[in-house]
């Protein structure tokens, strides 16, 4: 089972986070934004991940710092539980529409991280969630899960139904990514190697 426990406590937030990549989708997430639970929930449901998170943070202020760091969290968490990366499928991707909006999201677990992320979002706020902190999520996922991300809103009109496409499509490009290929011998990668 390739799973991974992440605790990060700073001035700002406490979150304990855990991760197993090969889950049932069951997710049991408290961040005290709405919104953004919502949306993690839809990765471990359509990426079939065991996803919990206990997070608290400085709300009073705004949901950046709590946003962010459970984004850190998540993407140190498949960092940790891909381990060498050895034997995996390595790259994913999937197309999610929701209703009338249409989201991409295209992943290759490379060991370079870096993240391309277009929504246009025409709404502040998701919710309790700012909507330019959809872009950061990702991008800090990106970084930390040692990822090249690209994730995209095609078209849409209501702003809801785009970002939960987006985070759809990412759960299943990165179930794809992480899947585990019967054939691979070692990582798949001519270098050798995928951590560094």
């Amino acid at each position: 089972m390739r799973k991974a426990e992440i605790k990060r406590n700073t001035k700002e937030t406490s979150i304990e986070l855990s991760l197993n990549l090969d889950g049932a989708g069951a997710a049991d997430i408290d961040s005290g934004i709405g919104f953004y639970d919502h949306m993690l929930g839809h990765i471990a449901h359509h990426g079939k991940f065991d996803l919990r998170v206990q997070a608290s943070g400085d709300l009073h202020i705004d949901a950046h710092h709590t946003i962010e760091d459970i984004a850190i969290c998540l993407g140190r968490a498949i960092d940790e539980a891909l381990a060498s990366r050895s034997g995996i499928q390595r790259m994913g991707a999937a197309y999610v529409p929701m209703d009338e909006a249409l989201a991409r999201a295209v992943i290759d677990l490379s060991g370079r991280p870096y993240a391309v992320i277009e929504a246009g979002f025409q709404s502040p706020l998701l919710g309790q969630m700012p909507s330019d902190l959809v872009a950061h999520a990702f991008e800090s996922i990106a970084a930390q899960a040692k990822m090249n991300l690209h994730c995209q809103v095609l078209y849409g009109r209501n702003d809801h139904h785009k970002a939960e496409a987006l985070f759809k499509a990412f759960g299943r490009a990165l179930a794809q990514a992480v899947a585990v290929d019967p054939a691979r011998i070692g990582v798949p990668s001519t270098k050798g190697t995928l951590t560094e």
